[in-house]
């Protein structure tokens, strides 16, 4: 388990040195408002947050690999990530 921590999709909100995963999920170019899941490389849940009203999301993490899955009405779609330690990784889900 790494701790993650959820956050706001607002950039301004990005602490400088966190492992920082974030993005936004769409369906046919419109944000998705639901749930995204980060679940570590052996696919256990680690944590959950809603999106925003324009489909954004954001964890904090420890570096590695990571699944982030949405799940949103009429779909799931899951996306690998890498995350390096104080970098931010972005992901773009399309369900």
């Amino acid at each position: 388990m790494c701790g993650a921590k959820a956050g706001g999709p607002d950039a301004s909100t990005i602490k400088p040195g966190e492992t920082t995963i974030q993005g936004q999920v769409t369906r046919d170019g419109e944000p998705v408002v639901g749930y995204v899941r980060l679940l570590d490389s052996t696919g256990e849940f680690t944590a959950e947050v809603p999106t925003s009203a324009t489909g954004q999301f954001r964890f904090y993490a420890a570096e590695g690999t990571w699944t982030v899955r949405a799940l949103v009405p009429g779909g799931t779609a899951d996306r690998t990530v890498v995350a390096q330690q104080g970098g931010l990784a972005e992901v773009a889900i399309t369900v």
